[in-house]
C-alpha cells in the first residue's frame, strides 16, 4: 500500500485539506472576532492587509496544490471506481473543490475585492465592514466544514486502502 500512487496522492490531500482548514478554523474562531472588536476603520485596515499579504507562495502553494492534487484524486476515483475507498477519495476532492476551493472564488474572494476598494476612514465603511465581517466569515464556516470533511474523507479513504 505504501508504494501505491493513490496512497501518497490520499495522503498530500488530507494534509493539504487539514491545514487549510485549520488555517480557515483560525479566522472563524478567533481572528474575525478580534478584528470586529477593533474600530471600523482599524479592522478594515487590518482585514484589506491580511488579504494582500495572503497572496504568498508559502499559502497559495497549499491552498492552490491542494486543488490540483484533489482535481487529480476525483479524477483517479472515477477511473477506479472499484477500489476500496474510491468513493472516500471521490467525495474529499469534490468537497474540498467545491466547497473550499469553490466557495472561497465565488464568495470570499468577491467580499475581499469589495473591502479592498473601501477608504477605511470613509464615513460609510463602518456599515460595509458590518456586512462584510458577517457575510465573509459565514461563507468561511462552509469552507472550513468543507476542507474538514475533506480531509476527513481522505483519511478514510487511506484507511479503506485507496
Amino acid at each position: 500500500m505504501l508504494d501505491s500512487w493513490t496512497f501518497v496522492l490520499a495522503l498530500l490531500c488530507a494534509l493539504g485539506s487539514g491545514l487549510i482548514a485549520g488555517v480557515f478554523f483560525a479566522f472563524s474562531a478567533f481572528v474575525m472576532r478580534a478584528l470586529v472588536r477593533l474600530p471600523p476603520a482599524q479592522g478594515i485596515a487590518a482585514m484589506q492587509s491580511i488579504n494582500v499579504v495572503v497572496l504568498n507562495p508559502m499559502f497559495l502553494g497549499v491552498f492552490l496544490g491542494t486543488a490540483i492534487l484533489c482535481a487529480i484524486a476525483v479524477i483517479a476515483a472515477l477511473l477506479r471506481r472499484d477500489a476500496p475507498g474510491c468513493a472516500f477519495a471521490l467525495a474529499g476532492g469534490v468537497l474540498y473543490l467545491a466547497g473550499t476551493f469553490g466557495g472561497t472564488i465565488a464568495f470570499n474572494v468577491p467580499w475581499n475585492d469589495r473591502l479592498a476598494a473601501v477608504a477605511p476612514d470613509d464615513p460609510a465603511a463602518a456599515e460595509t465592514w458590518r456586512l462584510y465581517s458577517g457575510r465573509w466569515t459565514a461563507w468561511n464556516h462552509v469552507r472550513t466544514l468543507a476542507a474538514l470533511a475533506a480531509s476527513a474523507s481522505f483519511t478514510v479513504a487511506l484507511g479503506s486502502g485507496w
